[in-house]
């Protein structure tokens, strides 16, 4: 399931990070690549280690810590700490696979890539994000402050740079619910509930319902 979240980030959380990113030093990205993706990738990124990168890590995390729909979609278990992208002109990330685990301090399954949007797209042409879906492509280029995830399994590329810079925030969850379809039934339905609730407030039926979602997720959690 691929799924978009407007606003993760606020306007003084874009702002703090705009700020630090104009004044950045930047590294070649094919330090942290792996596998065959060290071939095609073609960008580059802060040096996680300097504390000003370490400001701009934790203000993401936090900001999907404390987003309920963030939470019902995946289902986290651990968070990578991100990494802070750059793209200039002419560079591109070629089509490639995330690799199945992450390793920084300690290694982390990836189950859900994420990309949180630095900037707007008006700022620069080019650099989409194009994920393989079943017969076809999903192309996605958000705003500012915006988050998308998908299946780690997913083979998807981010399109060159034709004009301006391109900033972005990369980053993996291990959930837990492992099983993407599981992931997207628990959301269906927790959605539901809540519509009904909406609707038809503290009916006595939406109980059963209740306890369904939960069953299912003790069925199905790896905590």
């Amino acid at each position: 399931m691929i799924f978009q979240i407007p606003n993760v980030l606020t306007q003084d959380e874009l702002a703090m990070i705009r700020s630090v990113l104009d004044a950045a030093e930047f590294v070649s990205g094919k330090q942290t690549a792996g596998g065959l993706a060290v071939q095609v990738k073609d960008n580059l990124q802060m040096d996680r280690d300097d504390p000003k990168t370490q400001e701009i890590m934790q203000t993401v995390l936090d900001a999907l810590i404390r987003n309920q729909q963030f939470y019902m979609l995946a289902y986290p278990k651990r968070a990578f700490p991100p990494l802070i992208s750059r793209y200039d002109v002419g560079m591109s990330y070629g089509s490639h696979v995330d690799n199945s685990v992450m390793h920084y301090k300690e290694p982390l399954r990836t189950d859900v890539s994420l990309t949180v949007f630095l900037n707007g797209p008006e700022e620069y042409e080019g650099g989409e994000l194009v994920i393989e879906v079943p017969g076809g492509q999903q192309r996605i280029k958000l705003a500012a402050g915006s988050l998308v995830g998908y299946p780690s399994n997913s083979v998807h590329h981010v399109t060159p740079i034709s004009r301006g810079v391109r900033f972005a925030a990369i980053s993996w969850v291990q959930s837990m619910i492992r099983d993407p379809a599981k992931r997207s039934v628990l959301f269906d339905l927790d959605k539901t509930i809540q519509q009904l609730k909406n609707r038809l407030g503290e009916a006595p039926e939406l109980n059963e319902l209740v306890n369904c979602y939960h069953n299912l997720v003790r069925l199905w959690v790896e905590p």
